[in-house]
Order: C-alpha cells, then sequence, then structure tokens
C-alpha cells in the first residue's frame, strides 16, 4: 500500500506564495515520476508540474515561470513552490505518484489552495 501525505496547502492573497509539500511511504519501488495536479470547481484535474527522479521537470504552460518543483529522493518528498498566485489557481491540489513497471498510481487525498483577498 502505497501512501501520500500532502501538507501546505492553505488560503493566501493575490501575488502571495504557498509551498506544498507530499511525502509518499509504503510499499513501492523504481518511482518514475512525483507531480501535482489540480481541480477547481466545474472543471477537470489538469497536470500542473511533474519532476523524474533524475530532476527533469516538466510544467503547465499557465505556471510556468513561478511555480517550481523539486524533490528530495531520499525522503520520497516532492514539493510545490508557488509564487505570484493568482485567484485562477484556486483549486484542491493533488500529489501524484507514478511508479513500477507496469506503471501505477497513486494519489494523496489533496489540499485546498485558496487565493483571494
Amino acid at each position: 500500500q502505497v501512501q501520500l501525505v500532502e501538507s501546505g496547502g492553505g488560503l493566501v492573497q493575490p501575488g502571495g506564495s504557498l509551498r506544498l509539500s507530499c511525502a509518499a511511504s509504503g510499499a513501492f519501488f523504481s518511482i518514475n515520476t512525483m507531480g501535482w495536479y489540480r481541480q477547481a470547481p466545474g472543471k477537470q484535474r489538469e497536470l500542473v508540474a511533474s519532476i523524474t527522479s533524475s530532476g527533469t521537470a516538466n510544467y503547465a504552460d499557465s505556471v510556468k515561470g513561478h511555480f517550481s518543483i523539486s524533490r528530495d529522493n531520499a525522503k520520497n518528498t516532492v514539493y510545490l513552490q508557488m509564487n505570484s498566485l493568482k485567484p485562477e489557481d484556486t483549486a484542491v491540489y493533488y500529489c501524484n505518484l507514478n511508479f513500477g513497471l507496469p506503471k501505477r498510481d497513486a494519489w494523496g487525498q489533496g489540499t485546498q489552495v485558496t487565493v483571494s483577498s
């Protein structure tokens, strides 16, 4: 069983910053990617950013330049630094772990990020 524990969401004013963390534990090996998805009310879940075990990052166009993803392989932890937050960044953010072969996905429980004045 794989567990993903997220932290760091909350309420922030436009232009502010938040840092999300997600720690993975349990029975898995051979991590392919770790990443973050988000789902706003009435919208589909979308990829925000992902990172491979070698450190190659991939970002949604909407967050390039103001979000940064990183990971600590020793701790099986992924981080999302979110700067210059906008109201349209408001969503539930989900941590994703893609592992193994064949590839499988595990998901965190989600953490709310609200950007509002």
